[in-house]
Formats: C-alpha cells, sequence, structure tokens
C-alpha cells in the first residue's frame, strides 16, 4: 500500500513539472486563478495544498474528505482588483464511499460601455459580462494518512453577443504525519488541466467591404483565437504542532509553478490558533525575478473565529486582507457551518 500512495505522489509531481515547463503567456479562464476562501488566502496560499474540508474545494481537492462532521456548507466573498466582486458558494457531504462537493463561483465585473474603433467614446450600448464557475468534487481517504480527490470544474464567460464554454480538472493528493512525524504533512496538486477556450457567438460577425471584391458590403466572421487553460502545479510541506493544551503553531511553504505566466511562486504561511477559539494567521508570496514581479508579490494578513467551543455551534467566520501593487488591497470574507 505505501508503493501505491508512493506511485500517486510522483506522478502527480512528475506530471505537475512536465506541465510547468510550457509558458504560455495568455491564458483562458483567468478566473480559475484567483483565490476564494479568506482562511488559506490569509496565508499566502501557501496551506491550501494541505486545506481540509469545504474550503479544500479549490485549493487541493484531496483534503476534502478530512472534514470533521458529515457535511460543511461555505460562502466567501473578495472584493478583487478593479472593483470586481467574487461570490463563493459550497457545500460538502461525507458519505461510506468519500465527500461530494459541490460549489459556484459567481463574478460580478459591473457595466462596460461599448467602444468601437469609430466610435471611441462610445456608441451609447453597455454590456455586463457574465462569468461564472460550477465545480464538483470527489475525495476519499485511503487510509489514516493518505487522501485523494479531483475537480471537475465547467466554465462559462459571456459579455455581448460572444460566450465561451469551458472544461478544467484538478487533482490532488494529500500525505498526512509524514516518515512518521506527527504534524508533517505533503500536499501536491495540479490545477486547471483542459481543453483550449475559444469565443464564438453573432458578435464576431463584422460588416466589411474587401478591396477589389464585387460583393460588395457584407458580413465576414471574425475568427476568435483560442487558448490554453491557466494549468498550475504546486507543491508544499507543513507542520503543525501543539504548545501546551491552547496554543497550535502551524507552518507552511508551498512552490507553485505556472503554465500561464513567467515567474512561478513561493509562499509561505503561519497560523497561530488558541484553544481552537481565535486564530491570527500571516504569509508571503515571493513573485519576483530580477525586475520582473507580480502585483501579488507581497505579504497577506488575517484572522479567524470559530465559535464551537464557546456556543456549541460549528460557525467560523475568517477575514484575510490582501495587499496588491497598483490597485487597492483586496478584502475577503469568510463564513463556514458544519453539520
Amino acid at each position: 500500500m505505501r508503493k501505491i500512495y508512493l506511485i500517486v505522489v510522483l506522478s502527480l509531481i512528475s506530471c505537475g513539472l512536465a506541465l510547468s515547463q510550457s509558458k504560455a503567456g495568455t491564458s483562458a479562464a483567468p478566473e480559475l486563478t484567483i483565490p476564494v476562501g479568506a482562511r488559506y488566502t490569509a496565508m499566502a496560499g501557501a496551506s491550501g495544498v494541505l486545506a481540509e474540508g469545504v474550503e479544500a474545494i479549490t485549493w487541493n481537492p484531496s483534503g476534502v474528505d478530512w472534514l470533521v462532521g458529515n457535511g460543511q456548507a461555505m460562502f466567501s466573498y473578495r472584493r478583487y482588483i478593479a472593483d470586481i466582486g467574487i461570490n463563493y458558494l459550497a457545500v460538502v457531504g461525507k458519505f461510506g464511499f468519500g465527500s461530494v462537493g459541490l460549489s459556484l463561483r459567481t463574478f460580478n465585473i459591473g457595466d462596460i460601455p461599448v467602444t468601437t474603433e469609430f466610435q471611441p467614446d462610445g456608441t451609447g450600448e453597455i454590456i455586463s459580462p457574465n462569468f461564472f464557475v460550477v465545480g464538483l468534487t470527489y475525495s476519499k481517504k485511503l487510509s489514516d494518512r493518505v487522501s485523494v480527490g479531483a475537480n471537475f470544474n465547467l466554465v462559462s464567460e459571456s459579455f455581448g453577443r460572444v460566450s465561451a464554454l469551458g472544461v478544467a480538472f484538478d487533482a490532488g493528493v494529500q500525505y498526512r504525519n509524514m516518515l512518521n512525524i506527527p504534524g508533517l504533512s505533503l500536499g501536491v496538486v495540479i490545477k486547471n488541466i483542459g481543453p483550449t477556450m475559444k469565443y464564438g457567438g453573432s458578435g464576431l460577425w463584422v460588416q466589411a467591404d474587401v478591396p477589389g471584391s464585387e460583393r460588395g458590403l457584407t458580413f465576414y466572421k471574425v475568427e476568435a483565437a483560442s487558448f490554453q487553460m491557466p494549468t498550475s502545479f504546486e507543491i508544499g510541506l507543513g507542520y503543525n504542532f501543539a504548545i501546551g493544551e491552547a496554543n497550535n503553531l502551524g507552518f507552511t511553504g508551498t512552490y507553485q509553478a505556472n503554465n500561464f505566466y513567467t515567474l512561478d511562486a513561493y509562499k509561505f504561511g503561519f497560523e497561530y490558533t488558541f484553544r481552537n477559539v481565535l486564530a491570527l494567521r500571516a504569509g508571503y508570496n515571493y513573485n519576483k525575478s530580477g525586475e520582473l514581479e507580480s502585483i501579488w508579490h507581497n505579504y497577506t494578513l488575517g484572522v479567524g473565529v470559530n465559535t464551537e467551543s464557546l456556543i456549541g455551534l460549528k460557525v467560523s467566520f475568517d477575514y484575510a486582507y490582501v495587499p496588491v501593487t497598483y490597485f487597492s488591497a483586496n478584502h475577503l470574507f469568510n463564513f463556514k457551518v458544519g453539520f
């Protein structure tokens, strides 16, 4: 059985490293790369590969089956750059064959005035882009140490009279108490594997007059380019330990390779928990190479409150603060309930 676990981990690592060699530059469905959920975002995403329960859906689906209880539900809101609002709703349930989750991400981009090469100040028409991601998750603990999981995401984008539809898959594995060391964990995940996306629709038909043609003014279709999914690979190590009966500390380091961006990321996270009630979190995302620097190359902060030991309800609240270069800082709010 240990050989099987090792094969699974090494296979994911090998696939991830192979995928990370290609740098696409521009990708489809960039909304898949935006983290949701305040707890792990507050730690710069470093602990995401070791996430558990409902929050693990978008970070590493293999962690979903580590949920405590029969199920969990979560709502999260993120104020993204350019005043884009991101709403996230997810629910998971534990069954005899593993845990199953459903999730929905919606993006409130707002109203955008339509401009053309002949009317750069606007045509008077207003469009409202409609982006959303629907996810189905399955996770299973293979033993008291190893779990695996996968996501299927349906991506829908539309604005004006054009639209695109795509699918993306995630696969991950977690290995806890590694090397028989309590609290030492390894997480590996490959995200957003799928076919290319391409826009279509009546909005791509334009009227034009081809010089030298006798057809006169007629409609021609603009052929949209297709783009790869924003595939990424993450591998991380974490260590948690208790100090007395009231305090718990956790440290995590994660490497992320991207096929859609020149820079890879090195993430570091910290979490301190007092009596499983109050949590203080911090992280740092090193996303820089020479003079090239990501807007996310920065620190992160957060706090969380778990009410279970206070009032007996499995309810928790989390907040994350994410500074962004050139833009206003992002604020994330999280509400989770167990049942």
